[in-house]
């Protein structure tokens, strides 16, 4: 009987901090923010395709150019660390589908591609200018980044809590309640979101004209509060 007993109590004990803990409203909310900054990084996607009637060929005239292309690179300012290859493909040129014979192979095509990462925007025409003279004849892309973004994305990840306390204020506040303390807290996800610029008139700049504009660096979070009514 005394066992008995002392289980009882305890039990008695436990309920009432039970159903407080139960009856604690609780609200989650995103909160997103965007802080907006200039690059001071350039990728470019660029390189070289060449045919030839043999794979040996096409692949001889292919390596001539580039190593035109890296030669004029470097010269531009681009150190070795700044240059990686990112595709490389030989491939046969087949005929005679359409006209209904079995199918050959005429040629070969080689491609070869190159990320070039420019360090000093100011030199960015001047980059781009020595890889296209007489050198590459692709160009897959321009994008713009930051050496390093984790500062600015700091100052989004701020911004982004300041959001989502605000907008759970607005919420509790509307209901006729008040925002209490923090229970958890998570990052949704953060990106960067380049947005590259080109200008149409070629007497702004030489000897390619690029406007490098801003880029957005956005962190979101998911944050829980308690509130009281």
């Amino acid at each position: 009987m005394r066992m008995i007993h002392t289980l009882l109590v305890s039990a008695s004990l436990l309920l009432p901090l039970a159903a407080v803990a139960e009856t604690i409203p609780v609200i989650t909310v995103m909160g997103e923010a965007t802080i907006d900054t200039r690059p001071d990084l350039a990728m470019i996607s660029l390189g070289v395709t060449t045919s030839g009637a043999s794979a040996t060929k096409a692949m001889a005239a292919n390596t001539a150019a580039l190593n035109i292309v890296l030669a004029q690179l470097k010269a531009a300012g681009i150190e070795d660390r700044d240059l990686q290859t990112s595709n490389l493909s030989l491939s046969p040129n087949w005929v005679g589908y359409d006209s209904g014979s079995t199918p050959s192979i005429s040629g070969y095509t080689a491609n070869n591609m190159l990320t070039v990462r420019v360090r000093a925007l100011d030199n960015l025409g001047v980059v781009l200018d020595a890889a296209i003279t007489d050198g590459a004849n692709t160009l897959n892309g321009l994008t713009f980044d930051l050496a390093n973004s984790r500062p600015v994305m700091d100052e989004a990840r701020k911004a982004a809590v300041a959001d989502a306390r605000a907008r759970a204020t607005l919420l509790v506040t509307a209901a006729g309640g008040t925002l209490g303390r923090i229970v958890t807290i998570s990052e949704s996800g953060g990106y960067t979101n380049p947005a590259p610029m080109f200008r149409s008139d070629a007497e702004a700049a030489a000897p390619v004209p690029v406007a490098a504009g801003q880029i957005g660096v956005t962190a979101a979070v998911s944050v829980t509060f308690e509130f009281s009514q």
